[in-house]
């Protein structure tokens, strides 16, 4: 069974198409990164088969259950979601943030079982962020902030973890390093699905890259079958070389077009 299925999902918005009949699966243990220019729609198709926006057409599913028929709890149980905006409402400590991923567990701060105080710690020496754990969330930099959040998102231990440009606000070397995160959960048999920017990093660490343009998905398969230099062209607008050395691929990018 699928651990994330997208039928045919379609949204407009003021008669503008932001995402068009887009279709995709997602296997356990599968990690997929969605790429595409900014305006392309992948952040709304990823609300969409989360069930957070309403499709003027189609259908998403999760473990085989319509997406729109659960409940945020039951929701939660089964995805963990990292969105863009990651907004803290007031200061807590980094312990507490990451412990929030326990809450469709039935967990609160300061009330874990030990089964919950085990996932937040495994979250927490994941994203390096040992030592971390008294300081007050408002008093990180972005980077460090990007990180707690992510431990909180894998904390939840879920079958799925969805994230929205997750390493956007972090330097080269935690970038990777988060990359390697996503592929350990895949390896461990969760299914990651990420919106990155980084066209290296995702031909580098993405099984499946899922190319979107104008709302819509135009492919979808491995970087050393769909990363071409007119591919690249056509979607990003970017003069590239591409080389492929087996399964990797090494980009290089010279310029707009």
């Amino acid at each position: 069974m699928s651990a994330l299925e997208a039928h045919a999902l379609t949204r407009h918005v003021g008669g503008a198409p932001l995402v068009e009949e887009a279709s995709l699966r997602l296997a356990p243990g599968e990690l997929a990164m969605l790429i595409g220019p900014n305006g392309s729609g992948k952040t709304t198709l990823l609300r969409l088969a989360l069930g957070l926006l309403a499709p003027d057409a189609g259908r998403a599913t999760i473990d085989g259950a319509d997406v729109r028929g659960l409940s945020p709890a039951a929701r939660a149980r089964k995805v963990a979601y990292l969105p863009q905006a990651r907004p803290l409402a007031w200061p807590m400590p980094v312990r507490d943030v990451v412990a929030l991923g326990r809450f469709a567990h039935g967990a609160a701060p300061g009330r874990l079982s030990h089964g919950d105080a085990a996932a937040v710690a495994r979250a927490i020496g994941a994203c390096r962020l040992a030592g971390f754990e008294d300081r007050a969330a408002d008093t990180l930099s972005g980077g460090e902030l990007a990180r707690v959040h992510l431990a909180r998102a894998l904390a939840a231990e879920t079958p799925l973890l969805v994230a929205d440009e997750p390493v956007a606000a972090l330097d080269p070397r935690y970038q990777h390093e988060v990359a390697r995160l996503f592929a350990d959960a895949a390896r461990a048999g969760r299914g990651v699905l990420t919106v990155v920017h980084d066209l290296a990093l995702a031909a580098r660490y993405a099984e499946r890259l899922i190319w979107m343009k104008d709302g819509r998905i135009v492919a979808d398969g491995p970087a050393a079958e769909t990363m071409t230099a007119e591919r690249l062209a056509e979607v990003f607008g970017v003069a590239a070389q591409v080389e492929r050395h087996g399964a990797a691929v090494t980009l290089t990018i010279s310029g707009p077009l």
